[in-house]
């Protein structure tokens, strides 16, 4: 079968692996039809970070997380890419009762077993079984994170599949929810939960890093009835789509990154540390400040005494999207939420290696599903 390979920055491969087979019971194997490009993936794949976090880390200047999560070298090709999937299900082990052949479903990026006590309290990203010791286990982000490969591949084995997998909606388009497996999840928690608790909350989101989570995020306040969302980037592209979900856009200018303050809920996916700082300063006291970008670096210069003063709550942390998702695919399906807007660039998946080096915001790869017998027929 073929796996699409990261080798070096701009440059993407088809590599011949043996088809997956199933190690426990407990295992599916899936066929990827609808992938969609993580905003993180970009990161190797547009910048030569190798060696500059390599050099960060000896020298204490990267936070050594990096390194446990990306190894010693951080994004050294090659590796398997890849970890947001939408797939039809080709073959199940004899424990797996609640899953067909044919039926498609969602992949999410982290592996997780739905038994322990961090899969019960929700934080499937830190499954204690699935990790090991590792920091993480995941789809996509090379041997660091287990021995999973990625998910633009023919076929892909999940274990835990009984719990992993989550079936779509009767007739919800895979399009649709091409980013459910992390970044589409990862807008969902930064502002939906925050507005059930405080309906009607102001919300800002400042965009740019998190190319596609920010514009989640925004449509997502919209549609949860939150009075004002306003959304920050640099993009004319991505402004255009936060208006068209129903955010004001503003275009950012030098170092402006927010067009006021005293938000309730704030979302920081610019992904830079002036950009949290800016964040956490537009929060309104008893807010709450969100960021879901990476900040690698050991001095971010957070504002904590400004958090002190006015009672400002930050969240940081990696996205749980099993947690979360037949929630949010009942949501999408039954209020017919367009996430697909976002999608900048569709594209054929036997051209994953020329289409996933391409600069867009949100690359979403498609093939037919080769089953008919399914729950979306």
């Amino acid at each position: 079968m073929r796996e699409l390979n990261f080798i070096s920055t701009g440059k993407l491969e088809w590599i011949e692996r043996n088809d997956p087979k199933l190690i426990t019971g407990d295992d599916a194997i899936v066929r990827p039809i609808v992938v969609g490009r993580c905003d993180s993936d970009t990161v190797p794949i547009h910048h030569r970070v190798t060696r500059v976090m390599q050099a960060g880390l000896k020298a204490g200047l990267i936070d050594p997380a990096v390194g446990s999560i990306c190894g010693p070298m951080p994004f050294q090709g090659p590796f398997a890419i890849g970890h947001e999937a939408i797939a039809e299900v080709v073959e199940t082990g004899p424990y797996v009762k609640n899953l067909s052949v044919g039926d498609k479903v969602v992949v999410p990026w982290s592996v997780s077993c739905g038994r322990c006590g961090m899969c019960r309290r929700g934080l499937t990203s830190k499954c204690s079984i699935a990790r090991d010791g590792r920091a993480i286990a995941a789809y996509g982000f090379g041997p660091a994170c287990g021995p999973y490969g990625g998910m633009v591949a023919d076929l892909v084995r999940v274990p835990f599949a009984e719990y992993m997998l989550v079936p779509l909606p009767d007739g919800l388009d895979p399009l649709r929810v091409a980013a459910a497996s992390d970044n589409l999840a990862d807008g969902w928690r930064t502002v939906v939960p925050q507005l059930r608790a405080r309906p009607g909350a102001k919300v800002l989101v400042l965009g740019g890093g998190g190319k596609s989570i920010g514009l989640y995020a925004a449509g997502l306040a919209v549609a949860h009835g939150a009075s004002t969302v306003d959304y920050v980037d640099t993009s004319h592209r991505r402004l255009d789509v936060a208006h068209s979900l129903g955010a004001d856009a503003h275009q950012r200018s030098g170092k402006a990154l927010s067009p006021g303050t005293g938000y309730d809920i704030v979302v920081e996916a610019s992904s830079t540390t002036a950009g949290i700082r800016q964040a956490i300063r537009a929060t309104a006291p008893g807010g709450t400040c969100t960021a879901i970008g990476y900040y690698p670096g050991t001095n971010t210069g957070i504002p904590l005494m400004h958090m002190y003063a006015n009672d400002i709550t930050l969240r940081v942390g990696v996205s749980h999207p099993r947690a979360v998702l037949p929630e949010l695919l009942d949501w999408v399906h039954t209020n017919n939420f367009p996430a697909e807007k976002v999608t900048s660039h569709l594209a054929d998946f036997d051209d994953a290696p020329t289409a996933y080096a391409e600069h867009a915001t949100k690359l979403v790869l498609h093939r037919p599903a080769l089953s008919q017998n399914s729950r979306q027929d």
